[in-house]
């Protein structure tokens, strides 16, 4: 999965492609095939294996499998509809372009794979997730702290009701070495 895939191995992808696949809707085809022949729009164009949170996409199936046949979001708008996406396409050809193609042993052609780039809001996600689980570690570690606090205090106190003095200094010990370990 590179990051740096030329426009000339996108045009030699898609047309192995076409030359190997049936299409569920035949006119994406034609859009793949109006892709290839704009250079410009080819370099903003990248194959990813997820289209979660990408701001314009297209998914596009073979007949071979049982998928979606054709989609295209753009900023969580979706249509089914090929004409939608090659007019938005042909009209804001300066945005990028995410596509996901559905079809037989995807996960282990490695034509597809010469071509796949990473999804860049997956990658914020995996941010926003590490940061979100280094954030739940400190409130839990908070917790098990005021939980080992108040399980001392309430020894403590049990300690002086039954006149335990040895049981009393060694669970102060223990308080101090915890109040020590919070500095």
């Amino acid at each position: 999965m590179g990051d740096c895939v030329t426009v000339s191995e996108k045009k030699e992808f898609i047309q192995w492609f076409l030359n190997r696949f049936e299409l569920q809707k035949r006119e994406a085809a034609w859009l793949l095939n109006y892709l290839c022949s704009d250079d410009e729009l080819l370099e903003r164009t990248h194959f990813v294996d997820s289209l979660r949170h990408l701001p314009k996409a297209l998914l596009i199936s073979t007949r071979c499998i049982q998928m979606t046949p054709f989609k295209f979001t753009k900023n969580r708008r979706v249509s089914s509809d090929v004409e939608t996406a090659f007019y938005d396409i042909r009209s804001s050809p300066q945005e990028d372009l995410y596509v996901s193609l559905y079809f037989k042993e995807r996960s282990s052609c490695p034509e597809y794979a010469a071509v796949l780039e990473g999804n860049p809001m997956e990658r914020q996600d995996l941010v926003q997730d590490t940061l979100f689980g280094l954030f739940a570690e400190m409130i839990l570690d908070q917790a098990v702290r005021d939980f080992q606090e108040k399980e001392l205090y309430r020894r403590i106190d049990e300690a002086l009701a039954i006149g335990d003095e040895k049981q009393f200094l060694q669970l102060t010990e223990q308080w101090l070495q915890l109040v020590e370990n919070e500095k």
